[in-house]
């Protein structure tokens, strides 16, 4: 009888791990995933996007589960059509945000500022930057004049956008600054992000394990960037894909290809193979 995989939850991030360097689904991928969901795999993605932006992603591919959005602030159930958990940026956080907007506030350092709900996104000031992110996802966005005409409730996730030499100035400020109850991460070198204190892709993910009754061992997640560092150190299972930095191979048990040529699907031959589970029982032995 062919073994089954109800016991496992895989969840990839985006681009650069589900997705080719060239924003395609490489075919080995979608066939990996599927064999793995028809043979009882749970399986999802995770990412930094709206569900709408999420969803032309998610509908490529046989995913079974809710889906871990906006870093982790949120788990959207595509099949009710409802975000059934979320965690949103306190007081602190948003005095901290309309303080960044002032502080960054001219020619020579400006700063982008995008404020994100369930699924919009409130613009404030409208570079190449924060314009091109609104573009390549597809976001639903409006442009205001000021943080102060932003609604003052339900903020999932804040993105920071500007050029690297003040995204750095901006990360050196937070550092020397009492945390506003916020998690901070860099997503590329012209942007900075912003959730609530302890909330990140990881929290979100094991949430969603939690919800379906998988345990931490078989929680894999597989990413390629910074941005997925919580994440991989919260699983049990974190894996990389092959391009990712030297500092994200270090933290991972599981080292997969390069995006391009389906390193998802490295993951989940891996975990089918049935080696997921010997290492894990290796693991457990070795810890008595």
């Amino acid at each position: 009888m062919e073994k089954t995989f109800e016991n496992w939850l895989v969840v990839s991030d985006i681009d650069g791990t589900l997705n080719n360097k060239f924003r395609k689904l490489p075919k080995r991928n979608y066939l990996a995933i599927k064999e793995f969901t028809e043979r009882g795999g749970n399986f999802t993605l995770a990412s930094g996007r709206l569900q709408s932006s999420l969803g032309r992603n998610y509908r490529r591919i046989t995913p079974n589960q809710p889906a871990v959005v906006l870093n982790g602030a949120g788990i959207y159930d595509y099949d009710k059509q409802k975000m059934i958990w979320r965690s949103t940026i306190g007081e602190k956080g948003r005095e901290f945000v309309k303080y960044i907007a002032n502080e960054f506030d001219d020619i020579f350092k400006s700063v982008d500022i995008g404020v994100y709900f369930d699924d919009y996104v409130y613009i404030v000031k409208s570079g190449l930057l924060s314009k091109g992110t609104m573009y390549f996802d597809k976001a639903k966005h409006e442009y205001v004049k000021s943080i102060d005409d932003v609604p003052s409730e339900g903020w999932m996730k804040v993105i920071f956008w500007s050029n690297p030499f003040t995204i750095n100035e901006l990360k050196s400020l937070v550092s020397k600054m009492e945390n506003p109850d916020a998690n901070f991460m860099s997503s590329s070198d012209f942007s900075f992000e912003m959730l609530q204190k302890d909330t990140h892709k990881g929290v979100g993910i094991m949430k969603l394990a939690d919800m379906i009754g998988i345990e931490k061992s078989h929680v894999a997640a597989i990413g390629d960037y910074y941005n997925d560092w919580d994440m991989l150190k919260t699983v049990g299972l974190p894996a990389c894909a092959g391009q990712a930095p030297s500092a994200i191979h270090k933290i991972c048990k599981f080292e997969a290809c390069h995006c391009n040529q389906g390193c998802v699907a490295d993951l989940l031959e891996y975990i089918m193979s049935g080696k997921a589970d010997e290492a894990i029982l290796k693991e457990m032995e070795s810890a008595k």
